[in-house]
């Protein structure tokens, strides 16, 4: 098959030179713009990802590189591409996952992965959270503050965690994102609001064991990997037990002795056939497709709740990285390159391609 490859690479901030042909070999041009917050472009890939996902595709199928710019709806038009396996995370907006996927409908053009309306709904993280609440699946109380008074006014129980409405890849959440008083949640929402320019999503705290489980498939075959354990006991004495960004992309790196995950995690039958039951019912709820990570903490009684879906998952290449769906993948026998095969060929099946 033709495949595109479709991602937007991580850097501080990217501009393409006019001056050449908006190909996907064009130069880009790296500046200093101002910036918003320091996890901007936290959600986009790194070079040694795409490069590691072109290689596994290419296996098998012939791969094209489309970056997910101003430029890609053209490049996607004239392509002649038989499916896209998309990355992309977007490049503006509270929907901007959903734009590569909506030009590809548009266009119609097979993909792998969530359609928009699933992409958009899961990265507002209160509309995800509605969803699941009418659905019955357990998932902690919250409010969207829209400003300190606002969140101040709502009758949540702390400790309250404040993040982010519209944001992944731990993007601005820190150790001060845990409150546990008017004072420090008057100064987290108006971070929020400032930073990012969105509302806050404040939520009541789940103070038990966190899980991040991966899906793979759809439907009958829809496989749920072996959890992964964030194991906060192995954080700096002064870190909160939260996976903050400065755990994701600081603390949490291959140079670092600091091992965050447990995969598969230490927990006994009955928790992980609650935890399989309650991913399954969020993946089919939200109308995932093909893959997707789900997020799970305990509560005091030890209920799993569901705390957010991602369904573009992280899948950095590196075993020492740390990255959650390799990990899991590589958990039940699956290297990297078996892995986002068949994810394309979940796809393939589903779309009836073969």
């Amino acid at each position: 098959m033709n495949v595109a490859l479709v991602f937007n690479q991580k850097r501080e901030s990217i501009f393409f030179d006019n001056t050449e042909s908006p190909s996907h070999t064009s130069p880009l041009k790296t500046v200093n713009a101002p910036e918003k917050a320091a996890d901007l472009y936290a959600e986009w890939d790194t070079p040694e990802t795409i490069n590691a996902v072109a290689r596994a595709l290419s296996l098998y199928h012939e791969v094209t590189l489309v970056e997910a710019d101003e430029f890609a709806y053209e490049k996607l038009r004239l392509g002649e591409f038989d499916i896209v396996f998309n990355i992309a995370e977007g490049m503006n907006g509270v929907s901007r996952e959903a734009q590569v996927p909506a030009m590809l409908e548009f266009l119609g053009i097979p993909y792998t992965g969530s359609d928009p309306l699933t992409l958009a709904t899961c990265l507002d993280k209160a509309r995800t959270k509605e969803i699941l609440a009418y659905h019955g699946i357990p998932t902690t109380r919250f409010v969207v503050a829209r400003s300190s008074e606002e969140a101040a006014a709502a009758s949540l129980r702390y400790p309250l965690f404040v993040k982010p409405l519209h944001e992944g890849s731990s993007k601005g959440i820190y150790n001060s994102s845990y409150v546990t008083s008017p004072q420090a949640l008057k100064s987290e929402v108006e971070r929020i609001l400032d930073n990012y320019e969105q509302p806050a999503l404040v939520e009541e705290y789940l103070p038990g064991r966190e899980f991040t489980v991966a899906l793979l498939g759809n439907g009958s075959e829809l496989k749920v990997l072996p959890p992964v354990e964030l194991n906060f006991s192995s954080l700096p004495s002064e870190a909160l037990p939260v996976y903050s960004y400065e755990a994701k992309w600081l603390w949490d790196t291959k140079d670092s002795p600091i091992e965050v995950f447990k995969c598969p995690a230490d927990i006994d039958e009955s928790m992980g056939g609650k935890i399989e039951e309650i991913c399954r019912r969020t993946f089919e709820v939200l109308n995932c497709r093909d893959w997707s990570r789900i997020d799970v903490r305990l509560d005091a009684a030890g209920t799993p709740n569901v705390l957010e879906i991602n369904p573009l998952p992280g899948i950095l290449p590196d075993p020492e990285e740390h990255s959650c769906y390799p990990m899991a993948s590589r958990a039940v026998g699956m290297d990297y390159d078996l892995m986002i095969n068949s994810v394309l060929n979940a796809a393939i099946k589903r779309l009836g391609l073969v």
